[in-house]
Protein backbone atom coordinates (compact mmCIF):
# COMPACT_ATOMS: atom_id res chain seq x y z
CA UNK A 1 0.00 0.00 0.00
CA UNK A 2 1.68 3.44 -0.94
CA UNK A 3 1.79 6.58 1.57
CA UNK A 4 -0.90 8.18 0.13
CA UNK A 5 -3.59 5.29 0.51
CA UNK A 6 -1.66 4.73 4.07
CA UNK A 7 -2.24 8.08 5.31
CA UNK A 8 -5.92 8.53 3.69
CA UNK A 9 -6.38 4.89 6.17
CA UNK A 10 -5.00 6.68 8.94
CA UNK A 11 -7.28 9.89 8.71
CA UNK A 12 -10.18 8.20 7.62
CA UNK A 13 -10.07 6.13 10.94
CA UNK A 14 -9.01 9.22 13.13
CA UNK A 15 -11.89 11.21 11.95
CA UNK A 16 -14.77 8.61 11.76
CA UNK A 17 -14.26 7.73 15.40
CA UNK A 18 -13.97 11.32 16.40
CA UNK A 19 -16.69 12.62 14.50
CA UNK A 20 -18.72 9.73 15.73
CA UNK A 21 -17.77 10.97 19.52
CA UNK A 22 -19.61 14.36 18.98
CA UNK A 23 -22.84 12.67 19.10
CA UNK A 24 -22.07 11.25 22.05
CA UNK A 25 -22.77 14.30 23.82
CA UNK A 26 -25.68 15.40 21.18
CA UNK A 27 -27.98 12.43 21.62
CA UNK A 28 -27.87 12.09 25.64
CA UNK A 29 -30.01 15.61 25.65
CA UNK A 30 -33.13 13.64 23.95
CA UNK A 31 -32.71 10.62 25.98
CA UNK A 32 -32.70 12.82 29.53
CA UNK A 33 -35.59 15.37 28.69
CA UNK A 34 -37.98 13.33 30.48
CA UNK A 35 -35.79 13.05 33.39
CA UNK A 36 -35.33 16.96 33.33
CA UNK A 37 -38.62 17.13 33.04
CA UNK A 38 -39.61 15.23 35.92
CA UNK A 39 -36.26 16.17 38.62
CA UNK A 40 -36.14 20.03 37.66
CA UNK A 41 -39.68 20.81 36.55
CA UNK A 42 -38.61 22.00 33.15
CA UNK A 43 -41.88 22.71 31.11
CA UNK A 44 -41.76 21.50 27.49
CA UNK A 45 -40.96 24.81 26.41
CA UNK A 46 -38.20 25.32 28.66
CA UNK A 47 -36.75 21.54 27.60
CA UNK A 48 -37.34 23.23 23.95
CA UNK A 49 -35.19 26.03 24.70
CA UNK A 50 -32.12 23.31 25.11
CA UNK A 51 -32.16 22.61 22.01
CA UNK A 52 -31.98 26.15 20.64
CA UNK A 53 -28.61 27.00 22.67
CA UNK A 54 -27.25 23.74 21.23
CA UNK A 55 -28.17 24.30 17.67
CA UNK A 56 -27.69 27.82 16.86
CA UNK A 57 -24.03 27.90 17.97
CA UNK A 58 -24.10 25.34 15.74
CA UNK A 59 -25.60 26.89 12.97
CA UNK A 60 -24.70 30.51 13.21
CA UNK A 61 -20.90 29.54 13.73
CA UNK A 62 -20.17 26.84 10.68
CA UNK A 63 -22.24 29.35 8.45
CA UNK A 64 -20.06 32.40 8.89
CA UNK A 65 -17.04 31.12 10.07
CA UNK A 66 -16.85 27.44 8.36
CA UNK A 67 -14.09 29.07 6.44
CA UNK A 68 -12.16 28.41 9.91
CA UNK A 69 -10.34 24.81 8.69
CA UNK A 70 -9.64 26.87 5.76
CA UNK A 71 -7.83 29.30 7.42
CA UNK A 72 -6.64 27.55 10.28
CA UNK A 73 -5.75 24.04 8.98
CA UNK A 74 -8.24 21.48 9.36
CA UNK A 75 -6.03 19.25 11.98
CA UNK A 76 -6.19 22.12 14.26
CA UNK A 77 -10.07 23.10 14.33
CA UNK A 78 -10.69 19.80 14.20
CA UNK A 79 -9.03 19.00 17.31
CA UNK A 80 -9.33 21.65 19.37
CA UNK A 81 -13.07 21.82 18.37
CA UNK A 82 -13.35 18.25 20.11
CA UNK A 83 -11.47 18.80 23.31
CA UNK A 84 -14.05 22.03 23.59
CA UNK A 85 -16.81 20.55 23.22
CA UNK A 86 -15.79 18.00 25.91
CA UNK A 87 -14.21 20.39 28.31
CA UNK A 88 -18.05 22.35 28.14
CA UNK A 89 -19.95 19.12 28.80
CA UNK A 90 -18.25 17.49 31.46
CA UNK A 91 -19.65 19.40 34.41
CA UNK A 92 -23.18 19.29 32.96
CA UNK A 93 -24.60 17.13 35.50
CA UNK A 94 -23.20 18.38 38.41
CA UNK A 95 -25.62 21.70 38.33
CA UNK A 96 -29.05 22.58 38.45
CA UNK A 97 -29.10 25.83 37.13
CA UNK A 98 -31.53 26.80 33.89
CA UNK A 99 -29.06 29.16 33.04
CA UNK A 100 -26.47 27.58 33.49
CA UNK A 101 -27.58 24.52 31.34
CA UNK A 102 -28.25 26.81 28.57
CA UNK A 103 -24.28 28.17 28.48
CA UNK A 104 -22.94 24.44 28.46
CA UNK A 105 -25.16 23.64 25.58
CA UNK A 106 -24.39 26.74 24.07
CA UNK A 107 -20.74 26.05 23.91
CA UNK A 108 -21.04 22.73 22.88
CA UNK A 109 -22.71 23.37 19.64
CA UNK A 110 -20.21 26.79 19.42
CA UNK A 111 -17.08 23.62 19.57
CA UNK A 112 -18.54 21.05 17.95
CA UNK A 113 -19.75 23.33 14.54
CA UNK A 114 -16.35 23.27 13.79
CA UNK A 115 -15.67 19.82 13.66
CA UNK A 116 -17.83 18.44 10.78
CA UNK A 117 -16.43 20.85 8.11
CA UNK A 118 -13.18 20.58 8.96
CA UNK A 119 -13.13 16.70 9.58
CA UNK A 120 -14.22 16.34 5.64
CA UNK A 121 -11.92 19.37 4.86
CA UNK A 122 -8.86 16.83 5.72
CA UNK A 123 -9.57 13.78 4.55
CA UNK A 124 -10.66 15.02 0.93
CA UNK A 125 -7.34 16.16 0.77
CA UNK A 126 -6.40 12.66 0.58
CA UNK A 127 -9.66 11.20 -1.63
CA UNK A 128 -8.82 11.33 -5.47
CA UNK A 129 -11.67 12.38 -7.39
CA UNK A 130 -12.96 8.48 -7.97
CA UNK A 131 -12.50 7.62 -4.44
CA UNK A 132 -14.83 10.42 -3.44
CA UNK A 133 -18.46 9.38 -3.11
CA UNK A 134 -16.87 6.00 -2.40
CA UNK A 135 -15.16 7.45 0.83
CA UNK A 136 -17.51 9.86 1.54
CA UNK A 137 -19.97 7.51 1.96
CA UNK A 138 -18.36 5.33 4.01
CA UNK A 139 -17.26 8.29 6.01
CA UNK A 140 -20.73 9.69 6.16
CA UNK A 141 -21.64 6.45 8.52
CA UNK A 142 -20.18 8.21 11.60
CA UNK A 143 -22.82 10.15 12.96
CA UNK A 144 -25.18 7.31 12.20
CA UNK A 145 -22.93 4.98 14.04
CA UNK A 146 -22.04 7.42 16.69
CA UNK A 147 -25.57 8.37 17.23
CA UNK A 148 -26.51 4.47 17.66
CA UNK A 149 -23.70 4.05 20.26
CA UNK A 150 -24.10 7.78 21.71
CA UNK A 151 -28.09 6.74 22.41
CA UNK A 152 -27.65 3.10 23.57
CA UNK A 153 -24.30 4.65 26.43
CA UNK A 154 -26.79 7.52 27.78
CA UNK A 155 -29.40 4.61 27.85
CA UNK A 156 -27.38 2.44 30.71
CA UNK A 157 -25.93 5.22 31.87
CA UNK A 158 -29.09 7.13 32.86
CA UNK A 159 -30.94 3.35 34.05
CA UNK A 160 -27.56 2.96 35.55
CA UNK A 161 -26.35 5.97 37.36
CA UNK A 162 -29.12 8.44 36.39
CA UNK A 163 -29.27 11.70 33.95
CA UNK A 164 -26.48 13.63 35.99
CA UNK A 165 -23.47 11.15 35.02
CA UNK A 166 -24.78 10.83 31.17
CA UNK A 167 -22.55 13.54 29.63
CA UNK A 168 -19.59 12.64 32.03
CA UNK A 169 -17.86 9.47 30.40
CA UNK A 170 -18.82 10.54 26.35
CA UNK A 171 -16.76 14.23 27.50
CA UNK A 172 -13.39 12.45 28.45
CA UNK A 173 -13.91 10.26 25.42
CA UNK A 174 -13.97 13.57 23.05
CA UNK A 175 -11.08 15.17 25.06
CA UNK A 176 -8.93 12.23 24.00
CA UNK A 177 -9.95 11.91 20.43
CA UNK A 178 -9.41 15.68 19.93
CA UNK A 179 -5.62 15.12 20.96
CA UNK A 180 -5.87 12.25 18.45
CA UNK A 181 -6.17 14.22 16.01
CA UNK A 182 -4.02 16.60 16.89
CA UNK A 183 -1.07 14.35 16.63
CA UNK A 184 -2.44 12.07 13.41
CA UNK A 185 -5.01 14.37 11.27
CA UNK A 186 -2.28 15.84 9.20
CA UNK A 187 -3.08 17.28 5.53
CA UNK A 188 -0.87 16.49 2.48
CA UNK A 189 0.25 19.58 2.40
CA UNK A 190 1.68 19.67 6.13
CA UNK A 191 3.81 16.60 4.77
CA UNK A 192 4.70 17.51 1.47
CA UNK A 193 3.12 14.72 0.25
CA UNK A 194 1.28 15.27 -3.46
CA UNK A 195 -1.82 13.29 -4.50
CA UNK A 196 -2.08 12.47 -7.67
CA UNK A 197 -5.32 11.67 -9.66
CA UNK A 198 -7.02 15.18 -8.33
CA UNK A 199 -8.63 17.08 -10.80
CA UNK A 200 -7.35 20.43 -9.66
CA UNK A 201 -3.65 20.22 -7.69
CA UNK A 202 -3.83 23.52 -5.24
CA UNK A 203 -0.84 25.68 -5.13
CA UNK A 204 -0.70 28.07 -1.98
CA UNK A 205 0.52 31.19 -3.89
CA UNK A 206 -2.86 31.19 -6.16
CA UNK A 207 -5.16 30.70 -3.05
CA UNK A 208 -6.80 33.20 -0.87
CA UNK A 209 -7.21 32.00 2.86
CA UNK A 210 -10.80 32.54 3.31
CA UNK A 211 -14.24 33.39 1.13
CA UNK A 212 -16.62 35.60 2.48
CA UNK A 213 -20.25 34.23 3.10
CA UNK A 214 -21.58 36.39 -0.30
CA UNK A 215 -18.72 34.71 -2.14
CA UNK A 216 -19.50 30.89 -0.76
CA UNK A 217 -23.31 31.61 -1.85
CA UNK A 218 -22.70 32.56 -5.35
CA UNK A 219 -20.73 29.44 -5.92
CA UNK A 220 -22.35 27.19 -8.37
CA UNK A 221 -25.49 25.15 -6.70
CA UNK A 222 -24.58 26.42 -3.36
CA UNK A 223 -28.19 27.90 -2.89
CA UNK A 224 -29.81 24.72 -4.06
CA UNK A 225 -27.78 22.26 -1.97
CA UNK A 226 -27.73 24.55 1.08
CA UNK A 227 -31.89 24.68 0.97
CA UNK A 228 -32.45 21.10 0.37
CA UNK A 229 -29.90 19.92 2.89
CA UNK A 230 -32.21 22.65 5.16
CA UNK A 231 -35.27 20.37 4.78
CA UNK A 232 -33.24 17.12 5.76
CA UNK A 233 -31.71 18.59 8.57
CA UNK A 234 -35.03 19.45 10.08
CA UNK A 235 -36.53 16.03 10.06
CA UNK A 236 -33.36 14.34 10.88
CA UNK A 237 -32.58 16.99 14.17
CA UNK A 238 -36.22 16.63 15.04
CA UNK A 239 -36.12 12.94 15.46
CA UNK A 240 -33.36 12.97 17.37
CA UNK A 241 -34.08 15.39 19.76
CA UNK A 242 -38.25 14.58 20.12
CA UNK A 243 -38.93 11.27 18.64
CA UNK A 244 -37.87 9.59 22.89
CA UNK A 245 -40.15 11.72 24.10
CA UNK A 246 -43.20 11.11 21.68
CA UNK A 247 -42.68 7.30 21.61
CA UNK A 248 -42.96 7.47 25.25
CA UNK A 249 -45.91 9.81 25.76
CA UNK A 250 -47.74 9.09 22.63
CA UNK A 251 -47.28 5.56 22.21
CA UNK A 252 -46.98 4.92 25.95
CA UNK A 253 -42.81 2.76 25.01
CA UNK A 254 -41.32 2.30 28.58
CA UNK A 255 -38.21 5.10 28.80
CA UNK A 256 -35.54 2.75 27.83
CA UNK A 257 -37.45 1.08 24.85
CA UNK A 258 -37.96 5.02 23.39
CA UNK A 259 -34.38 5.98 23.51
CA UNK A 260 -33.42 2.82 22.15
CA UNK A 261 -35.82 2.50 19.27
CA UNK A 262 -35.22 5.99 18.21
CA UNK A 263 -32.03 4.51 17.02
CA UNK A 264 -33.66 2.46 14.08
CA UNK A 265 -33.43 5.60 12.37
CA UNK A 266 -29.29 5.99 12.79
CA UNK A 267 -29.39 2.18 11.78
CA UNK A 268 -30.78 3.23 8.51
CA UNK A 269 -28.70 6.00 8.18
CA UNK A 270 -25.61 3.83 8.43
CA UNK A 271 -26.71 1.78 6.07
CA UNK A 272 -28.29 4.55 3.56
CA UNK A 273 -24.77 6.40 3.62
CA UNK A 274 -22.48 2.97 3.39
CA UNK A 275 -24.18 2.14 -0.11
CA UNK A 276 -25.20 5.76 -1.48
CA UNK A 277 -21.57 5.43 -3.67
CA UNK A 278 -22.81 2.41 -5.20
CA UNK A 279 -26.63 3.84 -5.36
CA UNK A 280 -25.27 6.96 -7.23
CA UNK A 281 -22.48 5.04 -9.78
CA UNK A 282 -25.34 2.30 -10.30
CA UNK A 283 -28.21 4.25 -10.78
CA UNK A 284 -27.37 7.73 -11.34
CA UNK A 285 -23.96 7.72 -13.38
CA UNK A 286 -22.66 9.15 -10.10
CA UNK A 287 -24.54 12.34 -10.77
CA UNK A 288 -24.87 13.17 -6.46
CA UNK A 289 -27.29 15.71 -6.60
CA UNK A 290 -29.75 13.83 -8.74
CA UNK A 291 -29.62 10.87 -6.66
CA UNK A 292 -30.06 12.77 -3.45
CA UNK A 293 -32.83 14.69 -5.28
CA UNK A 294 -34.59 11.09 -5.47
CA UNK A 295 -33.57 10.05 -2.54
CA UNK A 296 -35.22 12.93 -0.80
CA UNK A 297 -38.60 12.55 -2.51
CA UNK A 298 -39.01 9.18 -1.11
CA UNK A 299 -37.89 9.50 2.28
CA UNK A 300 -40.95 12.22 2.82
CA UNK A 301 -43.23 8.94 1.70
CA UNK A 302 -41.99 6.71 4.23
CA UNK A 303 -41.78 9.62 7.13
CA UNK A 304 -45.31 10.52 6.23
CA UNK A 305 -46.14 6.58 6.24
CA UNK A 306 -44.79 6.19 9.77
CA UNK A 307 -46.61 9.39 11.37
CA UNK A 308 -49.94 7.28 9.35
CA UNK A 309 -49.06 4.05 10.70
CA UNK A 310 -47.35 5.19 14.13
CA UNK A 311 -50.11 3.05 16.27
CA UNK A 312 -50.10 -0.19 14.11
CA UNK A 313 -46.91 -1.94 16.35
CA UNK A 314 -43.62 -1.71 16.69
CA UNK A 315 -42.58 -4.05 13.64
CA UNK A 316 -43.74 -1.53 11.06
CA UNK A 317 -42.64 1.27 12.97
CA UNK A 318 -39.17 -0.08 13.03
CA UNK A 319 -39.38 -0.82 9.16
CA UNK A 320 -40.85 2.41 7.98
CA UNK A 321 -37.92 4.44 10.10
CA UNK A 322 -35.35 2.16 8.96
CA UNK A 323 -36.13 3.36 5.54
CA UNK A 324 -36.60 6.73 6.56
CA UNK A 325 -32.97 6.56 8.30
CA UNK A 326 -31.65 5.61 4.78
CA UNK A 327 -33.08 7.43 2.14
CA UNK A 328 -32.51 10.88 4.37
CA UNK A 329 -29.27 10.34 5.66
CA UNK A 330 -27.51 8.90 2.23
CA UNK A 331 -28.89 12.33 0.72
CA UNK A 332 -27.92 13.87 3.44
CA UNK A 333 -23.79 12.82 3.43
CA UNK A 334 -23.21 13.37 -0.03
CA UNK A 335 -24.69 16.81 0.25
CA UNK A 336 -23.01 17.51 3.07
CA UNK A 337 -19.64 16.10 2.19
CA UNK A 338 -18.61 15.02 -1.37
CA UNK A 339 -21.03 17.78 -3.22
CA UNK A 340 -19.88 21.11 -1.39
CA UNK A 341 -15.86 19.70 -0.86
CA UNK A 342 -15.95 19.29 -5.02
CA UNK A 343 -17.72 22.44 -5.53
CA UNK A 344 -15.23 24.38 -2.41
CA UNK A 345 -11.85 23.07 -4.37
CA UNK A 346 -12.98 23.07 -7.37
CA UNK A 347 -10.40 26.00 -10.24
CA UNK A 348 -8.28 25.68 -7.03
CA UNK A 349 -10.37 27.33 -4.64
CA UNK A 350 -9.15 27.17 -1.15
CA UNK A 351 -12.43 27.06 -0.21
CA UNK A 352 -13.73 23.08 0.79
CA UNK A 353 -14.27 24.27 4.55
CA UNK A 354 -16.19 27.30 4.08
CA UNK A 355 -19.12 25.62 1.32
CA UNK A 356 -19.47 22.63 3.76
CA UNK A 357 -19.86 24.74 6.75
CA UNK A 358 -22.37 26.94 4.91
CA UNK A 359 -24.77 23.91 3.29
CA UNK A 360 -24.32 21.94 6.85
CA UNK A 361 -24.69 25.28 9.55
CA UNK A 362 -27.90 26.51 7.17
CA UNK A 363 -30.43 24.26 8.38
CA UNK A 364 -29.99 25.39 12.24
CA UNK A 365 -31.93 28.88 11.28
CA UNK A 366 -34.52 26.25 10.60
CA UNK A 367 -34.47 24.03 14.52
CA UNK A 368 -35.30 27.24 16.28
CA UNK A 369 -39.23 26.66 14.34
CA UNK A 370 -38.64 23.03 14.34
CA UNK A 371 -38.08 22.58 18.13
CA UNK A 372 -41.24 25.01 18.75
CA UNK A 373 -43.27 23.27 16.86
CA UNK A 374 -42.43 19.81 17.99
CA UNK A 375 -43.24 21.19 21.63
CA UNK A 376 -46.80 20.41 21.07
CA UNK A 377 -45.69 16.65 21.19
CA UNK A 378 -47.18 16.16 24.37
Amino acid sequence: MSTVQNRLWTSFIVAWISYALTYFLRKPLGVIKTDLEHDLSLSKFQLGLFDTALLLPYALIQTFFGSLGDRYGARRTFGYGLIGSGMAMITFGWWSDYRLFLLLLFLNGAFQSLCWAAANKGLGAWVTDTQRNFIFGLFGTCPFAGGILGTALAVYIQGKDGWRFVHFQPSIYCIIAGFLVLFLFREPSELNIAVTGKESVTKSSDLRSRMTIMEVCRLPMVKEIAATVFCLKVVRYAIYLWLPLYLKQELNYSTSDAGLFSTMFDVGGVAGSATIGYVLKRFFNNEGCLGAGVETLLSAGTLLSFLAFAKAGITINSILMLITGALNCGADIILCSSVPIEIGEMDGRNAGSAVIGFVNGIFGMTQQNGTQDNIGMK
